[in-house]
């Protein structure tokens, strides 16, 4: 098991930002966010694998930016221009081999999650 700590989530207005961050007590190859909205099902944001390989989903492209800091083993996600349904719990995920998927079957550790409330 690899702990993973979210940090970062809050309440804010429309068109604000926010920066997530996901901690983990090691090096991992592939990490994502997911969030998941009352009542809905767990969907992929972004992923990065490898040293900085990126991919989005696409109602976050060009809004939501995904990074890497190898060396203190932690992954961010910057939020801009947020949407009322962009709320959420969101959550960090991280898989030691499968790089370049949103299937949240595909990774396996897991964060507690942190809140994201944007309101109109």
């Amino acid at each position: 098991q690899v702990p993973l700590v979210e940090s970062g989530g809050g309440s804010v207005q429309a068109g604000e930002s926010l920066r997530l961050s996901c901690a983990a007590s090691e090096y991992i190859y592939s990490m994502a966010w997911f969030r998941q909205a009352p009542g809905k099902e767990r969907e992929g944001v972004a992923g990065i694998y490898s040293r900085s390989t990126a991919y989005y989903a696409d109602s976050v492209k060009g809004r939501f930016t995904i990074s890497r800091d190898n060396a203190q083993n932690t992954v961010y996600l910057q939020m801009s221009s947020l949407r009322p349904e962009d709320t959420g719990m969101y959550y960090c995920a991280a898989d030691r081999t499968r790089g370049g998927t949103l299937n949240v079957g595909a990774y396996s550790y897991w964060g507690q999650g942190t809140q994201v409330t944007v309101s109109s």
